[in-house]
């Protein structure tokens, strides 16, 4: 089943307890987030309301008790698009209430899907995949209805070998 807009939107804010996100693509080509990227990439101060939105979000999902966060895959050396989440994107969310890790698979994939799908896991029971072209742009959201077991696999494994965004930041400086 295809998720778009208000039906994406109310399955991801019905989970209860937990919402992660296995982030995998090095380049997501979004629309709304082109001007941004380019702002970044031509060496201008973040906007100081860049990305509000999803903070309210986010800071609604944890004053509700209900925890969010995700595990960037990366690869060194790191995309246009990486270093811009790095500077712009991941920092806010973090202050939002976000816990976010990061995965670096530049020597070792640990036989995690590394493919053209990043996927959200709610409540440990329920899959969303999110498709992407190579190039980044987004192709749909769907609703997973097989078997999670190799989802709540993969899920411990990119717990169990990234660090914290801060904890990266710092040594791969």
């Amino acid at each position: 089943m295809l998720l778009d807009g208000d039906e994406w939107r109310r399955t991801f804010d019905a989970y209860e307890r937990d919402a992660w996100r296995f982030e995998a693509q090095p380049t997501y080509t979004m629309p709304k987030e082109a001007e941004s990227v380019a702002r970044f990439l031509r060496g201008e101060p973040k906007p100081v309301d860049h990305n509000a939105r999803w903070h309210e979000r986010v800071r609604g999902f944890a004053a509700s008790g209900r925890v969010i966060g995700r595990v960037r895959i990366v690869r060194q050396p790191l995309t246009d698009y990486q270093r811009y989440q790095f500077a712009w994107g991941i920092p806010g969310n973090i202050n939002a209430g976000e816990d976010i890790r990061v995965l670096d698979v530049t020597q070792n994939d640990y036989g995690l899907p590394l493919s053209g799908t990043d996927w959200w896991m709610f409540d440990d029971s329920r899959i969303v995949h999110l498709n992407f072209r190579p190039d980044g742009t987004q192709i749909n959201r769907e609703l997973f209805t097989g078997d999670i077991t190799p989802y709540l696999e993969w899920k411990r494994i990119a717990l169990a070998y990234s660090v914290p965004f801060v904890e990266y930041v710092k040594e791969s400086r």
